[in-house]
């Protein structure tokens, strides 16, 4: 084992803060990463907050992190995809058992016995995982992904989460060249829905209730951006839409965008309300709609993922913190005062 710099959250009421983690020497299929930039999600501050107890309770202490762009500093014996000064990436997961049918058809997100990032049953050295405030992690190659040379790192940092949550539905559904798509709020994994949607072809329509937003959306690659609360606008598009992808977190009205659909017509969810949605029965029967939901994707999609901005130049948009500044971030982020994410400079936690 070495020792790790990471900050920490202690409890559910403490503030993140410095500490030392244990981690690993890299195994013959290990990467060894000096982080460069972590992304900051949403679920980061539920899991350091307990927020999710019924589902994930959280183990202290707990280090968040789930979107790492780094540089690979060491290697296994065993390992032929990485060398050292690759830059590298790491997402939502560090290992899954690999037998299972999900895991062979490439779906290791849906793989029963996954690890996640942090918060996860550590198999190496016991107690859970430890994510990406730190300044290091050690990783099986397996789920390690090469970054495009091109991609600023700390825009591409997002990507391993809020990039791949948007891509893997959007690509799963069909959106193409001539779909017409919604995209439900413009925020962290809405502004990443109207950047991949606008890339493969799509007509792209942002649903909003803030109008201070319409600019934003059109620099984005919205086509047209609708104030979701004014009825006339939201009936001009009316049975219009192919897919919808609904990045909306709070409590709202589905069965309005429902109504947007056209025959056979999908609604994803990648926001997750506390509360149950209510359905209206007819709103799916009436059209042969379906409302789905989608998680992050498997490895492989998490590749093309990332060769597709490569390719196409996408980033996240981020404004770039220090650690120091992991507290404040969060409370900025509940009040949704950030376009879009949150990118930690780790070097600031070297220094």
């Amino acid at each position: 084992m070495h020792k790790s710099k990471a900050f920490a959250a202690a409890s559910a009421s403490s503030p993140l803060a410095l500490t030392t983690i244990d981690r690993r020497e890299p195994t013959e299929h290990d990467v060894q990463i000096e982080i460069l930039f972590c992304g900051v999600c949403h679920s980061d501050l539920h899991q350091a907050r307990n927020e999710w107890s019924g589902l994930f309770p959280t183990v202290y202490p707990c280090v968040p992190g789930h979107e790492m762009v780094g540089r690979v500093t060491k290697v296994g014996s065993a390992v032929s995809r990485f060398k050292a000064g690759d830059l590298a990436a790491v997402g939502c997961l560090v290992d899954s058992d690999g037998s299972c049918p999900e895991c062979k058809a490439g779906f290791e997100q849906f793989c029963p016995n996954i690890t996640l990032t942090y918060n996860s049953p550590d198999t190496h050295l016991g107690g859970v995982t430890y994510g990406g405030y730190s300044d290091g992690i050690v990783v099986d190659q397996r789920f390690v992904l090469r970054v495009p040379s091109n991609l600023n790192p700390a825009g591409a940092a997002p990507l391993l989460c809020a990039g791949i949550t948007t891509y893997s539905p959007i690509r799963h559904w069909g959106v193409a060249k001539g779909k017409k798509v919604g995209v439900i709020g413009l925020g962290g994994l809405g502004h990443m829905g109207v950047k991949f949607a606008h890339a493969l072809g799509a007509h792209v329509v942002v649903f909003t209730t803030s109008p201070g937003k319409k600019a934003d959306a059109l620099r984005l690659g919205a086509d047209e951006v609708v104030l979701s609360n004014n009825a006339n606008e939201m009936q001009k598009h009316a049975g219009s839409l192919d897919f919808i992808l609904d990045a909306v977190s709070a409590n709202h009205d589905i069965n309005a965008y429902l109504r947007m659909l056209r025959r056979d017509g999908t609604i994803t969810l990648v926001g997750a309300p506390e509360k149950p949605l209510s359905v209206n029965a007819f709103g799916l029967i009436f059209g042969r709609h379906s409302i789905s939901g989608s998680p992050i994707g498997g490895i492989a999609e998490t590749q093309e993922m990332l060769d597709f901005c490569g390719t196409h130049n996408i980033t996240s948009d981020v404004e770039v913190i220090p650690i120091q500044k992991i507290n404040e971030a969060y409370d900025r982020m509940l009040k949704s005062d950030v376009k879009y994410r949150f990118s930690i400079d780790m070097a600031s936690i070297r220094s």
